[in-house]
């Protein structure tokens, strides 16, 4: 009996299946780069243990982020504060708010603070705070307004895709050193913006890698 179909349609099966298979990696190689799920809690608000304000530390008090997180500018990891911070002012400011019990608990017993951790990056990802402070990258374009947060929350994506759009056109969000943290700094338009970035760029010699390695180590 004659075959109905050619031999070649033999592989076509395969081909389905090895189709399927590009279909299904695209797709999830797409997630995994443009919204990294896990990592991209945008609206993610806990309640930490003392109601701490970003807005009337900051904004209506005047105090630099580096008062707090003060190892930003040496360390890869920017520190939460240590309840000695707190205590520094409280200990005369507003001693006897309740709102401060969970930090005299802390002082009296020598336990740290239970602050629950809002922006934290995937074990396989390498971020380095000081590189970025230091090369004109502020708080505010990873984090946010922060200034002007009651209460902190998850900001930005923090996504594979938000890094690399920035790795890829450094000249777009760098600014001057010395407007890291002031975090109300804008410029003027985007064309100033772009002038001032690739000055900046040329003259700290910035190359963030774009390739894997760069940050999965």
């Amino acid at each position: 009996m004659a075959q109905i179909f050619p031999r070649w349609t033999n592989i076509i099966p395969l081909k389905i299946a090895g189709a399927l298979i590009l279909i299904a990696l695209a797709i999830s190689c797409g997630i995994w780069y443009y919204f990294t799920p896990k990592y991209t809690r945008v609206g993610y608000q806990p309640t930490q243990p003392v109601p701490f304000s970003h807005a009337l530390h900051v904004n209506q008090l005047g105090m630099d982020c580096r008062h707090c997180h003060s190892f930003v500018e040496k360390s890869s990891h920017a520190n939460v504060p240590h309840t000695q911070t707190c205590i520094n002012c409280h200990s005369q400011v507003k001693k006897d708010s309740p709102k401060l019990n969970a930090v005299w608990a802390s002082w009296n017993s020598g336990r740290a603070i239970p602050w629950i951790k809002i922006h934290q990056a995937p074990d396989y990802v390498y971020f380095d705070h000081s590189a970025h402070v230091n090369r004109g990258i502020s708080c505010v374009h990873c984090h946010g307004q922060i200034n002007e947060m009651e209460v902190v929350y998850h900001a930005k994506p923090l996504s594979m895709s938000f890094c690399l759009d920035c790795h890829r056109a450094p000249q777009e969000f760098i600014r001057p050193v010395d407007q890291v943290y002031n975090l109300d700094w804008k410029v003027q338009s985007r064309e100033e913006q772009l002038k001032m970035g690739r000055e900046l760029v040329e003259q700290w010699k910035v190359n963030p890698p774009v390739t894997c390695e760069g940050c999965h180590r």
